[in-house]
């Protein structure tokens, strides 16, 4: 394996290159493209356009105003299979396709972000055990970036893309040299809430008081809203809904929680099962459930 100095070297002799010609990299300031990656310091490697906006929150709100932290996206699908209906009822897949990259610049302008990156894969190659492509794609772009946080898929998403992006990502961080890799990783909740998690494990990213740019942010979105899902409405009432039954004793702290799952081990040791993580942790819901009905039943 190279050492972080040789990657570095060796990713500065030449521009970053990405596997789809089609692939796009926008920078909302207009900065130059090399610059713009470098100043990433959390990055959200999502599967669909707005994606970002609904898991990667913490690090929109954490960056948005700074001159110091800056959120960079990734976007790894083309958008052809997105949902239509009113408006975009005839829309062709090429159509939809424009209209979703178009979305989701429209939300890195309002977010601030350092970068949005299109690598427009469709969900066959992306769900692919055997291609690689996304997976290398992933790797040059945090090699560029050298993000401090990487928000991604959790791993007990029920979405099959979402699962193919965050095991290419998680690759991706495991071959980069050790002293290059994220400092933290976190799985957040789209296609699947992390309620089975206990609460002593969960990631609690509080984004209370974002409201207004988190609004802003999905309504961005509005190929997705008029066509029939109300992914606006949804992610904000998750959030509070975090926030209020995440004490059972206690006043709320929080009036918006995103939860996560610290992935960052995963990441450090490559030998690591991803599997056995998954499922340990889910063993360890079922104990904790098993645990209490037991004590109530006079069956400990």
């Amino acid at each position: 394996m190279v050492s972080g100095l040789e990657w570095s070297s060796l990713l500065n002799q030449q521009p970053m290159k990405l596997h789809n010609a089609t692939a796009q990299i926008f920078v909302p300031d207009d900065q130059p493209v090399g610059a713009a990656l470098e100043r990433i310091t959390h990055l959200g490697i999502g599967a669909h356009q707005d994606d970002l906006e609904f898991m990667a929150f913490h690090g929109i709100l954490e960056c948005f105003d700074r001159d110091d932290k800056w959120f960079g996206g990734v976007t790894c699908s083309n958008g052809s299979g997105s949902a239509r209906k009113g408006p975009y009822a005839d829309c062709t897949d090429e159509q939809m396709m424009d209209i979703r990259r178009e979305e989701q610049n429209s939300a890195a302008v309002i977010g601030q972000y350092a970068a949005m990156m299109h690598l427009d894969y469709s969900s066959n190659v992306i769900k692919s055990t055997t291609d690689l492509a996304l997976k290398n794609d992933l790797k040059s772009i945090l090699a560029a970036s050298n993000p401090e946080v990487v928000y991604t898929h959790n791993p007990a998403d029920k979405h099959d893309t979402h699962i193919g992006v965050v095991i290419a990502a998680l690759q991706a961080m495991r071959e980069m040299p050790t002293e290059l890799r994220p400092k933290k990783v976190i799985g957040c909740e789209v296609w699947r809430n992390l309620d089975w998690m206990l609460d002593t494990e969960k990631v609690a990213m509080d984004v209370s008081g974002g409201d207004t740019l988190a609004a802003a942010l999905n309504e961005a979105f509005d190929s997705q809203i008029s066509g029939g899902k109300r992914y606006d409405l949804a992610t904000l009432g998750r959030r509070a809904a975090n926030a209020t039954f995440f004490e059972s004793h206690a006043t709320d702290k929080a009036t918006q929680l995103i939860f996560g799952i610290d992935l960052t081990s995963l990441v450090a040791d490559e030998k690591r099962d991803i599997v056995a993580f998954v499922c340990d942790g889910i063993d360890r819901f079922k104990a904790d459930v098993r645990q209490k009905l037991a004590k109530r039943l006079g069956q400990e």
